[in-house]
């Protein structure tokens, strides 16, 4: 037993190793000294936008790094402690080793986002269809799944548009979810994710099926410049509502825009400054455009986002089962969890896991 963990341990610090140099930990610890001596610069908050920035990339680096370190020193101590065990101790040891191949996968999951766009923040759109209200209502509850997935990251979450159904639940909404890697985590949750269950809507107590479409494409970077013609847009205000199309706001300071000539609508209606509204409204329109024009370079179109589907059966990516029995299965993947609850509480790091390290087999 003694002679396979130290095996198991040799095999681990060999990956350790190779998750060094796929990261790029010492180029990433200088370029985190850059960024300290920037963060420490008097002059910071002079621009509050490029210092969140730089404090958010400096968080990002500094969690690789300790991960790394910590790991590091985990297999070094892990080593030393074997060499004056006995078999008596395999279980503990077991345990120990356990957790360090936990810390391992982590850190090989953040070495597989190294796509262009990854490290973005993320825009997410949920929009229900086929299934009437019940659709509705499972919008708004996959609404609370990606809303606590980010927040358990600790990831900020805007919401900028919402349209909620007549009876219940949404028709669609927008979130901004900014990170590290938010973009990254969420991109191959783009697609039709299907619920099947007993309509709480329905008198007949049958099962029902629902179908939501999730959208997931990256905010742009600074450094990307999208040249809108301001002739060539259309800007609405209007008043913000909520359930049952009450007004939330006594003013109109909800603001829609439409490009005119592409037919894209971006709207926000969630702070009470028209002005805060509408930079929301452009950042969402940028994002749109950018995305159009690689679409139209079609060389790039799967990078962001997966192929547009109807909202119906047939296209799911993702099922979730609530009777006659529990699970939820990602039909690109394979992967299976029995606690649906679990899932829809924003526990879906697996199958974020899953399809990334797929999304990296299929490329190679």
């Amino acid at each position: 037993m003694l002679d396979e963990i130290k095996d198991e341990i040799k095999q681990l610090q060999a990956k350790a190793v190779q998750l060094a140099a796929i990261l790029k930990i010492d180029e990433q610890k200088k370029q985190l000294a850059a960024i300290d001596a920037q963060a420490a610069d008097p002059n910071l908050w002079s621009d509050s936008e490029k210092a969140k920035k730089i404090l958010q990339e400096k968080k990002s680096r500094e969690k690789v790094i300790s991960s790394y370190d910590e790991l590091k020193s985990g297999i070094a101590d892990f080593i030393t402690l074997i060499d004056m065990a006995s078999d008596a101790d395999s279980a503990v040891l077991k345990k120990e080793l356990l957790e360090l191949k936990n810390q391992a996968e982590k850190l090989e999951l953040a070495a597989l986002l190294s796509g262009g766009y990854d490290k973005s923040n993320a825009i997410l759109s949920i929009n229900a269809g086929a299934g009437g209200t019940d659709a509705q209502d499972w919008a708004q509850i996959l609404l609370r799944m990606y809303t606590r997935w980010a927040e358990g990251k600790d990831y900020k979450v805007e919401m900028p548009e919402i349209s909620f159904g007549e009876e219940a639940g949404i028709k669609g909404v927008t979130l901004i979810i900014t990170g590290p890697y938010a973009y990254g985590y969420l991109k191959n949750e783009s697609g039709i994710h299907r619920l099947v269950r007993i309509s709480p809507f329905s008198s007949e107590g049958k099962r029902h099926t629902s179908f939501v479409a999730v959208e997931v494409i990256p905010e742009l970077a600074d450094d990307i410049k999208i040249d809108i013609n301001p002739n060539d847009l259309r800007v609405d205000t209007y008043r913000a509502s909520g359930p049952g199309g009450q007004n939330v706001n006594k003013v109109s300071s909800a603001i829609r825009i439409t490009h005119l000539p592409t037919g894209i609508v971006t709207q926000s209606q969630s702070d009470r400054s028209q002005h805060a509204n509408r930079d929301t409204a452009m950042r969402l329109l940028k994002a749109k455009l950018y995305e159009m024009m690689l679409e139209q370079q079609k060389d790039k179109i799967d990078e962001l986002r997966g192929e547009k589907k109807k909202i119906e059966w047939g296209h799911q990516i993702r099922s979730y089962v609530f009777q006659p029995y529990t699970l939820v299965k990602d039909h690109r993947t394979g992967t299976e969890v029995g606690d649906v609850q679990r899932v829809i509480d924003g526990d879906i790091d697996r199958f974020i896991e899953a399809s990334l390290k797929k999304e990296k087999k299929d490329a190679v």
